[in-house]
């Protein structure tokens, strides 16, 4: 809809002729009175009909251009909002009355500011008071909110996002002048509304007002309207479970990242930040919960409903609102400083004690997280709601924080160590965003990592915190967040942990293992920079100074730097920072005894590159870091001092102690830095000697870095195949997990390139001789049900060496483990009675329905129906892809999409899983493709999901056969998939490119009677 000040010629056909009209009457000649009457008369019967014929011409025919623009295609959202949308808008493309008319130059975003991807900022909400009434019976809702608006800059516009709700009514008053003076108009400062309407294109919705909203003035906007509590997990979700035979129902949120626009209408970005008033009224079976404590309940005289009145909320974003309407019940806790803290949940999950452990840590991490930012936790209570269906792990809500049952609920009886490490972690993450997210939130989504990288990194810390002898941050998080996001982000299609964000479908494209993990491996780089006391100091003013507002990472490395500098330490962070932030990738840094004679042997070359396994692929050569980088120089009997390099340069000489022919290098001490290090072949030599001869000289970090370094070295072609080969020979004599877990990773890879060739054989057989004498000195666990003292006194590291090497045995076909594996699975099948250890049920479960008839298979189907315990569910479901049975397999994945068999978010995780099965994996693969529209349909919107489908199922495979079907499937279907696709094409081109340079040398080097010399 246009507006009439922009359109020129509807104002010279309104009051602008009657006044032209009226001058020509006025200086006309006098004349007799009978004449003049008689002229009046003709005059003004002519003037009345040419005057009304011209007004109707004009209105009809800008009514019908302005409707055809506005409505006709804007209801479609259709190519009118896609070719509207240039950029991303922002508080410089409206400026008052000004910016409206710049229409008339053409620019349409600002003559309509909805046009573009973001709002136009010339308004601002202070408050929403949001009621809302809940029908369970039929899943509806409606609604009415009370938006508060303050004036920036002069508009006519009211432009705010909905998606989905059936818009009721809308009203706009003026509520103060500049100052805050009430606001004297007739009618109780009512505006007049010209017209109002949706724009699904950018999902937003326009008020039009008759005249303009004035600067430093506030206002209200009144909206009610109606909308679905709908069958899928964004915006206000349904969910059920089962209880006594009955089938249940709640109602839940996830606004995350641009969802609250389907609860109510809203200023959906996370700048856009204000206070909220809630108010929930539904039938009194039922329980409602939100940000804030309940502050009044009342029960109707009518219908006898409750309605629960809310308190205030703090200054907060959109996305972090949340409510639930459940009957659910609960258990709480106190802190000390007097934050209450309940977990509800399922009523029998609360009655089994399934809920305490989770209550108990919350309490712990609660009075960490304050001693470790020395900033109070900001809300009276804490809520930790554990649904059946969620799209995610968990969402940190502010006060109301939402986790899956998988990720909350512990079962001692049946929970493995594995299970509940992987909990507290979702547990302590989540906590952490009280913090980084909902207290202090990014301006804008490129930034993400700046509350993600944060609370992934907090996970391995506020574990330690938990559990000491875990020993986290130091060994964990290198493989699996460290070694895990460096796969990623040697790719050509990856990108930079901070990329611009323009439309709305690019959000999701930020929340990935980029932002989440490489975030974190550069947090705690700096954390290791900068030292432990003033990296605390640099949090805590961060967030007193940004608190119930938005931050940026420019203000994170000014309160980093000023930190720096109160001690002396005149270190630019941002200048630092920004190369690792702003550029894609990392470098590989090559450490190289100088050869040259002009200079003493006390000097080592240093260069870095850009590390990409695709070498072929041009890097771009100008990139470069500011490398922090530790070395140390050993022999075989001592390992020096570790001493700091800064390397700025393409390739630097640096002077280090004496060196001789014996002397070798360590670069990167404990894997603090977020790059791979490699080295001349004869300090690989070295190296690979004292691994052999007495490993323990070089840290078990070190021992883990260097045997995923050497692997992908030699997979991206700068190392000859045999290194990591030859380097993992030292593994019988390796007594950690660590090394054992970075070996077992690299390994898999391997595995599913090999698992089809007509010698692996070869490959399997070494793997299980570097596994079999620690394999059988370390043996099987006992069964017993752990207990949370027996968690926290047992060896974890133990536990979780038992665990790796039983499964490398069994997956790489130990015939001992198999028929250890049998006898557990036929035990259990004819005593009833499982008496698996918990810590490998899932190896055991899935070797055995691997080696099994199809009974066994019909048998674990059975016991995933049956028990009511989250984590068992989880690895029964897994072990059924574990079948050969191709037949077994396809039944699986039909169940797991056409029917509600299989729960919603694990449908994913059994196409990945076939996939992941050699029988399985071109059945998988099929399967995707014919089902891609259904997949999408129901995954699209959800981040991860679709991005995680399209890299399970496509990550192993690697003929050329495959690679053309992924290249024809991106061709003809491929359209709405975001990133995951390109990426996966890359890696699949990857895998055949390795197949034809690399494994040929690969599997000479293993038919090596003796594998003595490297390559």
């Amino acid at each position: 809809m246009g507006l009439n000040d922009s359109s020129p010629g509807a104002m010279r056909n309104g009051r602008g002729l009657s006044d032209q009209w009226a001058e020509s009457v006025v200086v006309r000649p006098r004349t007799t009175e009978r004449h003049i009457t008689v002229h009046k008369r003709l005059v003004l019967g002519f003037a009345l009909s040419i005057l009304t014929l011209i007004i109707v011409t004009a209105v009809a025919v800008v009514l019908s251009v302005r409707f055809e623009e506005c409505g006709g295609r804007d209801r479609n959202g259709g190519a009118a909002g896609e070719s509207g949308s240039r950029g991303s808008g922002g508080s410089a493309k409206l400026n008052g009355s000004r910016g409206e008319r710049t229409g008339e130059r053409g620019d349409d975003e600002a003559a309509q500011p909805w046009r573009s991807s973001r709002l136009p900022g010339s308004i601002r909400p202070r408050h929403y008071d949001l009621a809302l009434a809940v029908y369970m019976d039929n899943f509806t809702f409606s609604g009415e909110v009370s938006i508060e608006l303050e004036c920036i800059n002069a508009t006519r516009f009211i432009v705010l996002h909905t998606d989905r709700l059936e818009v009721d009514k809308v009203s706009v008053t003026a509520e103060s002048g500049a100052g805050g003076r009430p606001a004297n108009k007739p009618g109780g400062g009512a505006m007049r509304i010209h017209r109002h309407f949706p724009y699904p294109a950018t999902q937003m919705y326009v008020v039009v007002l008759h005249r303009e909203l004035k600067p430093l003035r506030t206002y209200r906007l009144n909206v009610s309207f109606d909308a679905a509590i709908e069958d899928e997990l964004l915006g206000f979700f349904r969910s059920s479970y089962t209880l006594h035979r009955e089938k249940r129902y709640l109602a839940v949120t996830q606004f995350s990242p641009i969802h609250a626009r389907k609860a109510f209408p809203c200023f959906d970005e996370p700048v856009y930040k204000a206070t909220f008033s809630l108010t929930l009224r539904h039938d009194p079976q039922y329980t409602s919960l939100s940000n804030m404590p309940v502050d009044s309940s009342s029960l109707s005289d009518e219908d006898g409903w409750l309605t629960n009145h809310f308190a205030r909320t703090p200054r907060m974003s959109t996305y972090y609102l949340a409510w639930a309407v459940c009957n659910f019940t609960y258990k709480e806790t106190q802190t000390g400083s007097g934050v209450t803290i309940r977990l509800y949940a399922r009523p029998d999950a609360i009655s089994s004690g399934a809920g305490d452990y989770a209550l108990d840590i919350t309490k712990k991490l609660l009075g960490f997280y304050q001693d470790y930012f020395k900033v109070q936790y900001s809300l009276p209570k804490l809520d930790l709601l554990a649904v059946p269906k969620h799209p995610y792990a968990a969402m940190e809500n502010w006060g109301l924080s939402v986790f899956v049952e998988q990720k909350i609920l512990l079962d001692a009886e049946v929970s493995s160590s594995s299970y509940q490490m992987e909990l507290t972690m979702v547990v302590v993450h989540e906590i952490c965003h009280q913090w980084f997210g909902d207290l202090v939130t990014p301006v804008w989504w490129e930034d993400v990592w700046l509350k993600e990288g944060f609370a992934h990194f907090f996970e391995y810390v506020g574990t330690d915190f938990l559990f000491p002898k875990w020993n986290m941050e130091k060994q964990r998080f290198l493989t699996d967040v460290l070694h895990e996001v460096m796969l990623l982000d040697g790719l050509s299609t990856s990108h930079p942990i901070s990329q611009e964000v323009e439309q709305a479908t690019d959000i999701d494209r930020v929340f990935d293992w980029i932002a989440y993990k490489k975030g974190a491996a550069l947090i705690r780089m700096l954390a290791n920079v900068m030292g432990q006391t003033l990296f605390q100091k640099g949090l805590n003013d961060y967030l007193l100074s940004h608190m119930y507002s938005n931050a940026a990472r420019d203000d994170l490395w000014s309160k980093l730097s000023q930190a720096m500098r109160s001690e002396g330490r005149d270190i630019d962070i941002g200048q630092m920072m920004d190369r690792w932030t702003l550029q894609m990738g990392y470098p590989v840094v090559t450490i190289s005894k100088n050869q040259s004679e002009q200079l003493p042997t006390h000097y080592i070359t240093i260069s870095q590159e850009h590390f990409l396994y695709a070498q072929e692929v041009k890097s771009n050569n100008s990139l470069q870091w500011q490398i922090p980088l530790t070395v140390s120089v050993g022999n075989s009997s001592s390992v020096s001092s570790e001493i700091l390099l800064w390397i700025n340069n393409k390739t630097e000489t640096h002077r280090i102690g004496q060196i001789d022919d014996n002397t070798w290098l360590l670069g990167n001490i404990n894997q603090t830095g977020y790059f791979r290090v490699n080295y001349d072949l004869q300090n690989w030599k070295l190296l690979i000697q004292q691994l052999h001869n007495n490993p323990q000289i070089i840290s078990v970090g070190n021992r883990a870095g260097l045997i995923d370094d050497a692997f992908n070295l030699a997979r991206a072609g700068y190392l000859p195949q045999g290194v990591p080969l030859q380097l993992i020979g030292y593994l019988p004599e390796e007594p950690s997990f660590l090394p054992w877990h970075s070996a077992s990773r690299a390994l898999y890879q391997l595995d599913k390139l090999l698992d089809r060739t007509d010698e692996y054989s070869l490959f399997s057989d070494y793997v299980l001789k570097q596994v079999a004498s620690r394999y059988h000195q370390m043996g099987w666990p006992t069964y017993g049900p752990a207990s949370e003292g027996n968690v926290l006194q047992a060896s974890y590291q133990t536990e979780e060496l038992q665990r790796e090497l039983i499964m490398l045995a069994c997956s790489f076909g130990n015939k001992q483990c198999h028929r250890q594996a049998v006898a557990y699975i036929s035990d259990w099948i004819s005593s009833n009675k499982n008496r698996i250890p918990l810590n490998i049920r899932d190896i055991v479960y899935c070797t055995g329905v691997s080696l099994m008839d199809e009974d066994v298979w019909e048998f674990i189907w059975m016991k995933f129906h049956s028990t009511n315990a989250v984590s068992e569910k989880k690895i029964l479901l897994e072990a059924l892809t574990c079948s050969d049975n191709t037949f077994l397999l396809n039944r699986l994945l039909n169940l797991s999409l056409t029917s509600d068999l299989v729960p919603e978010q694990d449908v994913i995780d059994v196409i990945i899983h076939v996939g992941r099965n050699p029988q399985g994996r071109n059945l998988a693969w099929k399967y995707f493709r014919e089902k891609w529209d259904i997949l999408n349909a129901r995954y699209g919107e959800a981040l991860f999901m679709n991005s995680k489908l399209i890299g399970g199922v496509t990550e192993f495979l690697n003929t050329d056969r495959e690679l053309n079907e992924l290249k024809e499937f991106i061709q003809t279907s491929g359209v709405g998939a975001g990133p995951a696709l390109p990426r996966a094409l890359e890696i699949v081109e990857g895998n055949v490119r390795w197949h034809r340079l690399h494994r040929r040398q690969f599997y000479q080097w293993l038919r090596k009677p003796a594998n003595s010399a490297l390559g």
